[in-house]
């Protein structure tokens, strides 16, 4: 008698049922990579909860590297009397942040899916909105970059769950190091905006 594949652990959660990452828009991004001379993944992550973590990565990479974007724009244009300190403190965090793009990408690649990489794929699935045209004032960048932490550190968070629950702690504590991080400096961030 042929045993049946056992159905994966992942039980529902309020926020994204198991091997279903909700869509921004209906837009699914991460697309299964391989091929047939290829062997199958078997990483002990069933496939359905594979596509699942991924399209989430795929959504925290589309922020993060818009987030970085942002703060790099920022870094080239900033002016006024804080010139120097912020100059100097957005060429930190955007360098953080490209390491992050990177880190994000090869984890989803890892779990057998393609990696977003272009600027429509970004423009779907992106929380965090785009560089303003026009260079603000240096503290209204600060505000925006504030802003910016806190989406990619929610975005991030909302897909731990969805990682623990397919027994995916590399991704779960990548994860919780990116909020870590995006928590951090958004409190740097707000704290020169404070009186």
């Amino acid at each position: 008698m042929a045993k049946a594949k056992a159905k994966s652990s992942v039980s529902k959660s309020p926020a994204a049922p198991a091997g279903k990452v909700p869509a921004k828009g209906g837009t699914r991004v991460a697309q299964e990579s391989g091929s047939r001379s290829a062997p199958i993944i078997n990483i002990g992550i069933d496939r359905e909860d594979r596509a699942a973590i991924a399209e989430g990565l795929s959504r925290v990479l589309a922020d993060t590297y818009t987030l970085y974007l942002t703060t790099h724009n920022f870094h080239w244009n900033v002016t006024g009397p804080h010139f120097n300190s912020l100059h100097a403190m957005f060429m930190q965090q955007y360098t953080e942040l490209w390491g992050a793009t990177d880190v994000l990408a090869e984890r989803i690649r890892a779990l057998g899916h393609y990696a977003p990489g272009s600027y429509a794929e970004f423009g779907k699935i992106a929380t965090v909105p785009d560089v303003p045209q026009q260079p603000p004032k240096a503290m209204e960048m600060v505000r925006i970059l504030v802003k910016g932490h806190e989406t990619v550190s929610r975005i991030a968070r909302e897909f731990i769950p969805v990682a623990e629950q397919a027994a995916d702690a590399p991704t779960a504590d990548m994860l919780t190091a990116r909020c870590t991080v995006h928590d951090q400096t958004a409190w740097m961030l707000r704290s020169l905006l404070e009186d």
